[in-house]
């Protein structure tokens, strides 16, 4: 059997949990960078999935805390969709993705992890970024931290 090491995942294991909503993020010193957020709007904001499925998944997610999409007024909805197309256009430059994987789960019965609070994944897609580890393997293979990920992103965001 061979082990696969991902020193990055003990601050979650032995840290401290966040109470309430993760995606429900106070503004504070510091706050963009720790949450790896990459750009905000008025009504949304950009930021890297902690738990990704690929290299730079980012997840677009409404300021406002609701599980509904319905709920979205129609100016929240055009800031959520306009961020989306412009963070699906930054990857496929920053990270040359061939394609764009965009998902939202809504629903437990849907796959959502998290029910209540509405977000869209965004996941780059490579020719041939398949092989056997996610397949026989149940692994996904992550080329770097999410810190140096971040970085990397970061000016193609602003």
């Amino acid at each position: 059997m061979r082990t696969m090491y991902a020193p990055w995942r003990i601050n979650y294991i032995l840290g401290p949990k966040e109470k309430g909503c993760f995606l429900c993020i106070r503004r504070s010193r510091g706050y963009q960078q720790r949450h790896f957020i990459l750009r905000e709007t008025q009504a949304c904001y950009v930021l890297l999935n902690r738990y990704p499925y690929s290299a730079a998944h980012l997840m677009v997610v409404p300021r406002r805390h609701t599980a509904d999409l319905d709920a979205l007024s129609a100016d929240e909805l055009l800031d959520f969709i306009s961020l989306t197309r412009d963070a699906a256009r930054v990857l496929k430059k920053a990270v040359a993705a061939h394609g764009i994987n965009l998902g939202a789960n809504l629903g437990r019965a849907a796959g959502a992890g998290l029910e209540d609070h509405f977000h869209f994944h965004i996941v780059p897609r490579w020719n041939g970024d398949h092989n056997f580890m996610p397949v026989l393997g149940d692994t996904c293979v992550l080329p770097e931290y999410l810190e140096q990920t971040y970085r990397r992103l970061l000016p193609y965001f602003e």
